[in-house]
């Protein structure tokens, strides 16, 4: 049978600092007070998400790569890739800080032994006077980072931004960031949870524990050179269709659908992922059509070459994102 656009069942998961920003997105049931992020297309480890809709329902992701091969998410990926969906999606709410942190590169990784290092891009879906840090102050070293966090003086070498609905940036690897309380975002990422921590405000667990710190991790992949480049993509001056960011790991474009859209896919060579953004879009297809609302993803798998996206709403925006790069030479 043919393959059609997926939808999944997120995958909740309750963080430290979590809060209330998700509820919107969440069924009244699983509302709570410290859900703190939802993944909504995963192909990590035990947090894969699983098929809500047509004959594949019930089925996790990877297992449909490993069925489905290339023609689910092109032959190239699938190739280097192997039975792993390369892209995690998920929605961040930050009701308190999350931790001051750094991801490490693939080389880095797995000389230690994990499958992938981190690269990621945030989307604000909503910030109430929010913040987030993209860094450290120009002119910081590795030496003078260290000797801050024994210190306890970190938070004056970073670089903090106020961010409002609209705002993205691409946090490569070895950036420090972390999320400010009050702000929602989007995620697209490697798939890989790796996270070296450096700093989580001396706050404690329920039984008074602290989270562990990676700090001799931490200083060995930061890139003290590497500074976040937020821009806006909330105003009208932002074309209907908007790159957003072209990336070894996931090119992601902004459609703005006030008007049916029509997407020819016949020379990517690799799946399309939405993210509804705002409103409300219909996917149309040749094997059948999905609904996406805000907060929601669907997967249109390679095989599938037009899309038409139509409105459900008087303006929608989704996320477009898919793999449109040399895989060969990634760090």
């Amino acid at each position: 049978m043919n393959l059609y656009p997926l939808k999944f069942k997120p995958v909740i998961k309750e963080k430290i600092w979590g809060g209330e920003l998700l509820n919107p997105y969440l069924p009244v049931s699983l509302q709570g007070s410290q859900i703190g992020e939802i993944w909504t297309l995963s192909g990590y480890d035990e947090s894969e998400t699983v098929v809500t809709n047509g004959y594949l329902a019930d089925n996790t992701i990877n297992e449909l790569v490993e069925v489905y091969m290339g023609e689910l998410v092109g032959d190239r990926i699938y190739e280097h890739f192997g039975n792993q969906f390369p892209i995690l999606i998920k929605l961040i709410g930050a009701g308190d800080k999350l931790s001051v942190q750094v991801h490490p590169d693939d080389n880095y990784a797995q000389n230690k032994g994990y499958d992938n290092g981190k690269n990621e891009f945030w989307y604000v879906l909503r910030s109430d006077s929010g913040r987030l840090i993209g860094g450290v102050q120009q002119g910081v070293t590795l030496d003078k980072l260290k000797e801050s966090i024994e210190n306890n003086t970190l938070n004056s070498l970073l670089c903090e931004y106020e961010v409002k609905e609209g705002d993205c940036m691409l946090i490569e690897s070895g950036m420090v960031h972390a999320l400010g309380s009050g702000v929602c975002v989007v995620e697209i990422q490697q798939t890989s949870d790796l996270t070296f921590r450096i700093y989580d405000y001396d706050r404690t667990d329920a039984q008074g524990n602290k989270r562990p710190l990676h700090i001799k991790e931490a200083l060995s992949v930061i890139n003290t050179g590497a500074k976040a480049d937020i821009k806006n993509c909330n105003t009208d001056e932002i074309p209907l269709v908007s790159n957003l960011c072209k990336h070894h790991y996931f090119t992601i474009n902004q459609l703005t659908v006030d008007k049916p859209i029509g997407r020819d896919y016949a020379t990517l060579d690799s799946f399309v992922i939405f993210v509804c953004i705002e409103g409300q879009v219909e996917l149309q297809t040749e094997n059948g059509n999905a609904d996406v609302k805000c907060g929601e993803t669907v997967l249109v798998p390679c095989s599938l070459n037009d899309v038409v996206l139509i409105p459900k709403n008087e303006k929608s925006k989704v996320l477009e994102v898919y793999i449109d790069s040399q895989i060969n030479g990634r760090n």
